[in-house]
């Protein structure tokens, strides 16, 4: 936990910064506010990541994400997660996640795959898995048979005290490329790896770029984040970049609104022949998600405007009004 909010201190801005306290569990009417009333979501992507080798209960957990799509359908796009050290208790456990939550065709269409979780085994400490190994093999082809066509690596930015490895994002390649029907959103774009991601993009046409953790450098570093922009852009093309705030590290607000002022540099544009134009802003902050998981733009519209949470928190869908 310090190490997260080491990360939030270091990249929010001063108005943005809650206290340890709030930070370690702000609930979920709280979770509504920032996201849907302050923060502008129409629908919400969970990734539950546990890390039970440090928590008692899940760090985030599939329960408690299912039980508010449960009862909100049309907000919250849920998946579960899977870890191949688990077996044959855990392609159980999966099973039961997909027949319990799945009461919407966009529900357990994902599982967030933490490569870098620790574990006891067999007396030890495993330090991590691979995306690529005979175990994480069976349990893709068991997802192809629940429908969980959509898989999430988390390849990013290390987490003390998980492995720096471990996180490292070229078992992606051998995966994507064995099972070319699935699709892999590799959140935090592999993050310090972005060339290594990158190359594996371009190669893998069923891999795609999750912004989350990259957008948190948009307001302190925003020529690091410029550069990031440019070269998904490059390999990947606009179709293939999801948005991503990673709440509640930081407060998507500020994310969401300076992405939208964002402007790629000229001389990046020049070099890089691309633009990030207002119709690739739509594609990234929605559109391509929605293609991705299926969900019917006008319909989800006219439900997020009826809803409890529009009615009960006064969460309307924002108008933002782009200069230029």
């Amino acid at each position: 936990m310090d190490c997260f909010y080491d990360y939030h201190k270091s990249l929010s801005p001063d108005e943005y910064v809650w206290d340890y306290e709030e930070f370690l569990y702000y609930g979920s009417d709280k979770f509504i506010k920032d996201v849907f009333v302050d923060g502008g979501v129409d629908i919400a992507l969970s990734q539950p990541a546990y890390l039970q080798f440090f928590f008692r209960e899940p760090f985030g957990n599939t329960n408690e994400f299912g039980t508010m799509a449960l009862k909100y359908p049309y907000r919250f796009i849920i998946g579960t997660r899977w870890d191949p050290r688990e077996g044959e208790e855990g392609k159980r456990q999966l099973e039961e996640d997909v027949r319990k939550y799945r009461v919407k065709p966009w529900q357990m269409r994902h599982v967030k795959l933490y490569t870098a979780e620790w574990k006891e085994v067999n007396g030890g400490i495993s330090r991590g898995w691979r995306l690529d190994s005979p175990q994480a093999f069976e349990f893709l082809e068991f997802n192809r048979e629940l429908g969980i066509d959509i898989q999430v690596p988390h390849k990013g930015p290390t987490v003390w005290p998980l492995s720096k490895d471990a996180f490292d994002v070229h078992d992606v390649d051998t995966a994507a490329s064995s099972f070319p029907e699935l699709r892999f959103v590799v959140t935090h774009v592999g993050l310090p790896r972005i060339d290594d991601f990158s190359w594996i993009g371009v190669q893998d046409k069923n891999v795609y770029a999750g912004l989350a953790v990259a957008t948190a450098f948009i307001r302190k570093r925003p020529k690091y984040f410029a550069e990031i922009m440019a070269e998904l852009l490059f390999w990947l093309g606009p179709d293939r970049i999801i948005f991503g705030s990673d709440y509640a590290i930081w407060h998507p607000k500020w994310i969401i609104e300076d992405f939208i002022k964002f402007e790629l540099p000229r001389d990046l544009e020049s070099e890089y022949g691309v633009e990030l134009t207002l119709e690739n802003k739509k594609k990234i902050l929605g559109e391509n998600a929605a293609r991705l998981w299926g969900i019917d733009v006008e319909e989800a519209k006219k439900a997020v405007r009826e809803d409890q949470i529009a009615s009960r928190y006064g969460a309307k869908p924002r108008v933002f009004k782009v200069e230029g």
